[in-house]
């Protein structure tokens, strides 16, 4: 009797063991990262050489 109860107690453990799951990758979403794109406009420049230019055009005459 106890050899029955050993060897049940055996197979449980090993069943449940094999069930225990499989090794699969989690599943992890990428982070999204969202870059501004830089502004290519050279405005910032562009007034002040338009008032070198008429400065130098005022001077010149």
């Amino acid at each position: 009797m106890k050899k029955i109860t050993l060897a049940a107690l055996a197979v449980a453990a090993a069943t449940t063991a094999a069930n225990a799951g499989a090794l699969v990758d989690p599943v992890v979403e990428p982070t999204v990262i969202v870059e501004e794109a830089a502004t290519s406009s050279s405005a910032g420049i562009v007034i002040p050489l338009m008032l070198l230019v008429l400065l130098g055009v005022a001077l010149a005459d």
